[in-house]
């Protein structure tokens, strides 16, 4: 968390913003006293999801290929 006066605030308003990473919070201060708060809202691009985030969410009834004969007319 950066904390940062109002008028210097003001003074470098976009290149603040364009530092701040996804989440990161910009305190503003007046009088050495918290009175405002930026947070990045920009998410990071594409993240592949980590492991075992679908347990439990599928479950597999039997090992057969018998529901294939449903798409007979669809495979070569």
């Amino acid at each position: 968390m950066t904390t940062i006066s109002i008028p210097e605030a003001q003074a470098q308003l976009p290149q603040l913003i364009e530092q701040l990473r996804p989440g990161e919070e910009l305190v503003l201060t007046r009088d050495q006293l918290p009175v405002a708060r930026i947070i990045s809202e920009l998410k990071p691009a594409w993240q592949r999801p980590g492991p075992g985030l679908f347990r439990g969410r599928m479950t597999i009834v039997a090992d057969d290929d018998e529901h294939l004969q449903d798409f007979a007319e669809c495979m070569p």
